[in-house]
């Protein structure tokens, strides 16, 4: 049985879907007895047991300069350096078979020291980079929209993250487009799309939740005839969440239900969104704050509907534990959420305030073809319960484990590792000023 150490800047110690995929992997290491570690930043260091197969390593590391200051982030100075630092010590310690990184930016320079044999008593593992979002949706999010931006997103992917790793894991088609674009001919058998999943024994089994339903509407002044609507997830500049401001005003303005939003999460955008909203439909919103998987459990029991605005969605966990606990789901036809949803089970539209709008209208018009989606929704969401997503992911770390050795290492030095010249010329591994 291998040993498989995951490594990930995006961690945040009460919310995140990745945090979410390494936890149920986590669990699910001790029901198939297997050695999974987790690595990840934090304000102080830890170690924490998870059951007699699972750990997870916090790294005492400074928080994110830009973005989320929430975060916490590891950089190359933990790994690069020659010395003791918590990092090298835990793979010194750790001798894992497998890596897993799931990073962009930070972290995958790693794939080039543990090649190289620099941490001694290291030996080189199978390098595996997991695909949990896309660079060029972050650069037009957070930078520039504009053809140059879209150019060093493709020449990084190509050049400085891909061929880094001897595979690729991609949570959805969506998001392993771009790795595939960014892979060599000949190489596109090196990338796998592995879905997330839903924890179908807390979300599937959700009841009404009247005294809730009754609190949520005293809190948001509301009457009889209040649609309340729900979203949940981090409060980001990437999920399009302004569309939700200008969505209920032309919902209000239609006189057919007292529509009503409430908002689960925290982030960088919270203060203006929620100036968005008061500024658009004073007094019809109510924000939460972060909340945990039990409180969102009984939250979406008690609305009417899930809206999910982001149309480029990497997965999309909540609006999959939404579906999962019989809350119809409004959302983009687009991106990665596309994995699970469709037609069939959700109502999928354009994302604008306008088809939006017609959404929720007819996501809220009660009959036999709502109930009949409804129905398809919970029985997709069997198919990416934790239980059957993280045995998948077991096996396939086993074949990819395999593979690896199989093609040997004289082999893969050829393939990988280049004199320095050359690696400075085609830039294609991190070589040290």
């Amino acid at each position: 049985m291998i040993k498989t150490l995951h490594i990930t800047n995006s961690y945040h110690p009460s919310s995140g879907g990745i945090r979410t995929f390494y936890l149920a992997l986590l669990k699910a290491a001790n029901t198939h007895r297997r050695l999974v570690r987790l690595v990840v930043p934090g304000p102080e260091s830890s170690v924490e047991e998870i059951g007699d197969y699972g750990r997870i390593y916090t790294i005492a590391a400074p928080r994110a300069p830009v973005l989320d200051h929430r975060y916490h982030i590891l950089t190359p100075h933990d790994y690069f350096w020659p010395g003791e630092t918590p990092l090298r010590q835990i793979l010194e310690q750790e001798r894992p078979d497998l890596v897993e990184i799931c990073d962009k930016l930070l972290l995958h320079y790693l794939t080039g020291v543990l090649r190289r044999r620099w941490i001694p008593g290291v030996p080189v593992p199978a390098l595996i980079g997991l695909t949990c979002e896309r660079l060029d949706d972050m650069a037009a999010f957070h930078v520039s929209s504009g053809s140059a931006a879209r150019w060093l997103s493709q020449s990084y992917m190509r050049k400085l993250y891909v061929p880094r790793f001897d595979f690729h894991i991609a949570v959805s088609d969506y998001t392993a487009a771009e790795v595939r674009r960014a892979l060599p001919p000949g190489k596109q058998d090196r990338l796998y799309v592995e879905p997330m999943g839903v924890d179908c024994e807390r979300f599937c089994k959700t009841q009404e939740r009247p005294v809730l339903r009754e609190e949520l509407l005293r809190c948001l002044e509301a009457n009889g005839r209040t649609a309340v609507l729900l979203y949940a997830g981090r409060l980001g500049h990437e999920k399009n969440l302004l569309l939700l401001p200008q969505t209920l005003k032309k919902l209000r303005a239609t006189g057919n239900f007292d529509f009503r939003f409430v908002v689960a999460g925290s982030g960088p955008l919270k203060a203006q969104l929620r100036a968005a909203f008061e500024d658009q439909t004073p007094g019809a919103v109510l924000f939460l704050g972060q909340c945990g998987a039990d409180r969102l459990a009984e939250l979406y029991a008690a609305a009417d509907a899930f809206v999910h605005p982001n149309a480029h969605e990497p997965f999309g966990i909540a609006p999959l534990e939404a579906m999962a606990a019989g809350l119809p789901l409004v959302a983009p036809a687009s991106g990665g959420l596309l994995t699970y949803a469709n037609r069939r089970n959700a109502w999928l539209t354009e994302a604008t305030p306008g088809d939006f709008a017609a959404a929720i209208e007819s996501a809220l018009s009660d009959g036999p073809a709502r109930r009949e989606k409804l129905e398809k929704a919970r029985k997709t969401t069997q198919e990416f319960s934790w239980s059957r997503v993280t045995a998948r992911y077991f096996l396939l770390y086993d074949r990819l484990h395999a593979r690896f050795q199989d093609e040997g290492m004289s082999k893969r030095h050829a393939k990988w590792n280049k004199p320095a010249n050359e690696l400075k010329e085609d830039s294609h591994e991190f070589v040290p000023a």
